[in-house]
């Protein structure tokens, strides 16, 4: 699937957060926050979702999960 992604990207946008997700997935939490991180920089909306998505559960007890829903105004 990351394979998948990483394709399309080379000829059109692909939000981070798809890759963040497909990383979360995989267990690789360094490659979803680096990922979050450039979907923060670029006011991804699909972040506006983060606090609630059941998606992100992977993540929830990482620090930098805590962090990025602080600076977003979205305290858990």
């Amino acid at each position: 699937m990351l394979n998948y992604w990483r394709e399309k990207a080379t000829g059109e946008y692909v939000a981070p957060t798809r890759f963040a997700e497909i990383h979360s997935y995989l267990n690789e939490k360094d490659q979803a926050f680096e990922q979050l991180e450039k979907a923060y920089q670029e006011h991804d909306w699909i972040l506006t979702g983060l606090k609630v998505d059941p998606d992100w559960d992977p993540l929830r007890d990482d620090p930098r999960f805590t962090d990025l829903l602080r600076r977003m105004n979205l305290k858990p």
